[in-house]
């Protein structure tokens, strides 16, 4: 079953090891896939969708997660 738990910024950052706000830069300049849902005006990512994203990013493959 797939991990639908829901991510802030936080949360992905937490996962990968770096500052909310350099999450917040990644998906301004569009490096990160859509938010799954926005809730009071917050996106949030499924913890699958990160998962996925982290283990495609070239650059950083296998380093995360």
């Amino acid at each position: 079953m797939a991990d639908r738990r829901l991510w802030s910024y936080r949360d992905i950052a937490a996962y990968i090891g770096v500052q909310t706000e350099t999450v917040r830069t990644y998906r301004k300049h569009g490096l990160m896939p859509p938010p799954d849902t926005v809730e009071h005006g917050k996106p949030l990512w499924y913890a699958e969708t990160v998962r996925r994203w982290v283990a495609q990013r070239p650059s950083n493959r296998g380093r995360w997660g």
